[in-house]
């Protein structure tokens, strides 16, 4: 690995591996190998830095997190082209800081539902990727005995109620589960993971109404990733996107979804506050997918520029912006 000295910090490229994304190390650790966060520096002797050194850790996790997610998704397009995984996958590349954000602000018990591009909540709620590479292969050591596919992975063990192909449905069930909680008196909060599609769906505002009335501790996420399939989303939806939540109450907050930083921070005040019985949030999160739809889609052309795709994915990227950040910082 080359790389250069930047305090504490180092960063460099794997040239086998990965060379096109930094690969940050601290006290001369590479943080994408392994699962376990990395040790204390032996300099952080004082109390002040010790503090500092597990602040930068989880900063460090976050990263390997978003990476993860992206060289999983990665190989998930490797497979499909190579016409070795049956079906089609809905990439979540470009969407990273969303999951990562939003997921380490919960507990193991707490739970999330999911969407049919669901492989960056899986991983970031704590799915091992290769029983997930399992269900998607069809293999009966994935998640769901093979039988689920890349749109219906579960997880009970990591509070992943699953993920769904049917745009908004699982607004439902992450409001149920929210209500189970109330009802046994637990501090488990729900999170419900949609994409700006679902604000088209009836079922969706059902939900909010009934979480808003009973004050159920459910977090709802709008993935706004621009698109509802082909089309933006200013040609489908009327309003603001907020505002639909709004109406029934519900504390929103629009987030620069590229930001893990920004959607982390929004992500543990909204279950703070719905574990104190606060009742529900609607977390807007702006972000971008820089594939198609679906892993097929390849000829983008006719619904959105080339000019577009390499805005985001050269000036937000979610992955680059927070290892640039990681650097600058330390």
């Amino acid at each position: 690995m080359a790389g250069v000295k930047l305090g504490e910090w180092s960063v460099g490229v794997l040239e086998c591996w990965v060379p096109q994304y930094p690969i940050l190390q601290y006290s001369n650790t590479p943080i994408i190998c392994g699962d376990t966060l990395m040790t204390q520096s032996k300099k952080a002797k004082s109390t002040a830095a010790k503090t500092a050194v597990a602040r930068d850790e989880r900063w460090l996790h976050f990263y390997r997190q978003m990476l993860k997610i992206r060289l999983f998704e990665e190989e998930v397009n490797q497979l499909y082209l190579g016409a070795k995984m049956p079906g089609l996958a809905h990439l979540y590349i470009g969407e990273e800081a969303v999951a990562v954000g939003m997921c380490e602000a919960l507990r193991q018990d707490d739970y999330i539902t999911s969407t049919h591009r669901g492989h960056g909540h899986c991983i970031a709620k704590g799915a091992a990727p290769d029983k997930m590479f399992a269900e998607l292969l069809g293999k009966a050591a994935g998640y769901c005995r093979g039988k689920g596919g890349s749109m219906h992975i579960a997880d009970q063990d990591t509070g992943n109620l699953g993920a769904n192909a049917i745009v908004g449905g699982s607004a439902g069930m992450a409001t149920g589960a929210a209500m189970s909680a109330q009802m046994r008196g637990s501090d488990q909060v729900a999170v419900c993971f949609f994409g700006d599609g679902a604000l088209g769906q009836g079922l969706l505002y059902e939900a909010m109404n009934m979480a808003s009335l009973w004050k159920l501790p459910v977090i709802y996420v709008c993935e706004n990733n621009q698109y509802n399939e082909y089309t933006h989303y200013s040609e489908t939806t009327a309003g603001g996107l907020t505002a639909r939540a709004e109406a029934f109450g519900i504390h929103t907050e629009s987030i620069d979804g590229q930001d893990v930083r920004a959607v982390h921070a929004a992500a543990q005040k909204s279950v703070e506050q719905a574990r104190r019985g606060g009742g529900p949030a609607f977390l807007l999160c702006n972000t971008y997918r820089f594939h198609g739809h679906h892993v097929g889609d390849i000829d983008r052309a006719y619904y959105r520029s080339k000019r577009e795709e390499e805005e985001w994915k050269t000036q937000r990227d979610p992955v680059k912006v927070f290892a640039q950040w990681l650097i600058k910082s330390n």
